[in-house]
């Protein structure tokens, strides 16, 4: 059966065999219709922290978290650009900060020619582009209105969250503004494809109900605090079907602040294609556990090229099926055990920025050696 995850440029993915395309939850017309798509002056991504104020013991009920966060939940309008003229669409956003800075996805403001936010008393203000990052989906915009129209959201530590911990949701899925659902936490570490020949590690999948107009509103705890940005979720027609994603508060903290400080964020690039190790891997490669990494190909110029790692240089078949060989087999990345791909983009998601050293222990030519390389900016695709 083939699982329909849809991005609004239909691009489509094929991860572990299953051809899948992202709903991107924007709303892309006002009418209910089935859609195709779904603190202080200064910021610093390393000591930005959620505020004592926030740290608390209390758990809330549903009523009560609603009660406390409908305020700090808006929806945002974009008239967009496109090929066929212009169109309007809808996603949520929530406040950050005293400022006017609104956390929202970037998929709801890209191409964007005009944004309007609408608070839950219905006051709608213009909105500018503050910064956005393509690669983790997330966008900060600027609404000029007084200080005590904003009520910014607590923003919680997703690291703590556990697999089965209830958790919910405010938007304005199919338009109907300031909408609560909730659900659990149903896994975590997910990684999710973008379209844009990036994928987003970490991710938070739920089964809380996430719906078109969504896209960019709070995933919040029972405490009360922002632990994730709804974004997307798998379906065969557009509607929620039980999985929906949410990038990490935690990856929002990292970079939001470099965002409204400069627009844009690089993310730290080694510059390598990469495959897991199968059991039919390790066996041809006489490795005695299934687990690492095969490097397949060092982009030339990159910090791995740089560094003297090179990729894969022979293929063989086995049951019909080519395999790449003789390359590297990466298996620690900074002391921790790597077992698939997604835990180096991980760890470069959660740890690393650009200039930062990293340490890669290979297997080359049967000896485990060490490489150190300097992560540079990933290009643009």
């Amino acid at each position: 059966m083939c699982i329909s995850l849809s991005y609004s440029n239909r691009s489509k993915v094929l991860l572990g065999g299953v051809v899948f395309s992202v709903v991107l939850l924007s709303l892309a017309s006002l009418v209910i219709l089935p859609p195709v798509l779904a603190q202080d002056n200064s910021y610093s991504s390393k000591n930005l922290q959620t505020s004592d104020e926030f740290q608390t013991s209390e758990i809330y009920s549903l009523i009560e978290l609603f009660d406390r966060s409908e305020l700090g939940v808006v929806s945002i309008t974009v008239t967009k650009i496109s090929d066929h003229g212009d169109s309007t669409s809808i996603g949520s956003g929530f406040v950050f900060d005293k400022k006017g800075h609104i956390i929202t996805n970037n998929h709801v403001v890209e191409n964007a020619k005009k944004i309007s936010v609408t608070f839950i008393d219905g006051t709608s203000y213009r909105a500018e582009i503050t910064g956005k990052d393509p690669d983790a989906d997330i966008a900060v915009i600027k609404v000029d209105v007084i200080p005590e129209k904003l009520q910014p959201l607590p923003i919680g530590n997703s690291s703590t969250l556990k697999v089965g911990e209830q958790i919910a949701a405010i938007g304005n899925p199919f338009g109907l503004s300031g909408s609560m659902t909730s659900g659990i936490v149903s896994q975590l570490g997910r990684l999710l494809p973008t379209g844009i020949g990036y994928s987003i590690p970490d991710v938070i999948q739920t089964d809380t109900a996430i719906n078109p107009g969504n896209s960019g509103g709070p995933l919040l705890n029972m405490y009360g605090q922002v632990v994730g940005i709804n974004t997307a979720i798998y379906s065969n027609d557009g509607s929620f079907s039980g999985v929906g994603f949410s990038i990490p508060s935690n990856v929002a903290l990292k970079i939001v602040p470099i965002l409204i400080q400069e627009g844009e964020y690089q993310h730290p690039w080694v510059g390598i294609a990469s495959a897991n190790i199968t059991p039919d891997l390790a066996e041809l490669l006489n490795l005695e556990d299934a687990k690492g990494v095969l490097i397949m190909t060092v982009i030339k110029d990159s910090p791995a090229a740089k560094a003297g790692l090179r990729g894969s240089s022979q293929t063989t078949v086995v049951d019909g099926i080519e395999f790449t060989i003789g390359g590297v087999v990466l298996l620690f990345v900074d002391g921790k055990e790597i077992r698939k791909i997604d835990d180096i983009l991980t760890h470069l998601q959660r740890e690393k920025v650009v200039g930062d050293t990293l340490n890669l222990q290979v297997l080359r030519d049967g000896k485990l050696i060490s490489i150190e390389l300097t992560l540079e900016g990933r290009p643009v695709t």
